[in-house]
């Protein structure tokens, strides 16, 4: 069961990573409107919990 979460959390940030990079162009541009997609802290989140079911 571990295992399966550690495979699904790594493919989850590696998704997570892809749209962030995917939406680079859309985020520059909401940025110069005023509004900021919040694509890090997706990407920070998936991170930190892939990172806490890591084997020591």
């Amino acid at each position: 069961m571990e295992r399966l979460q550690r495979v699904t959390l790594f493919a989850l940030y590696q998704l997570t990573l892809l749209a962030g990079i995917a939406l680079l162009p859309l985020a520059l541009v909401t940025r110069r409107v005023g509004i900021e997609l919040p694509l890090n802290r997706a990407v920070t989140r998936t991170k930190d919990a892939y990172e806490q079911v890591q084997p020591n």
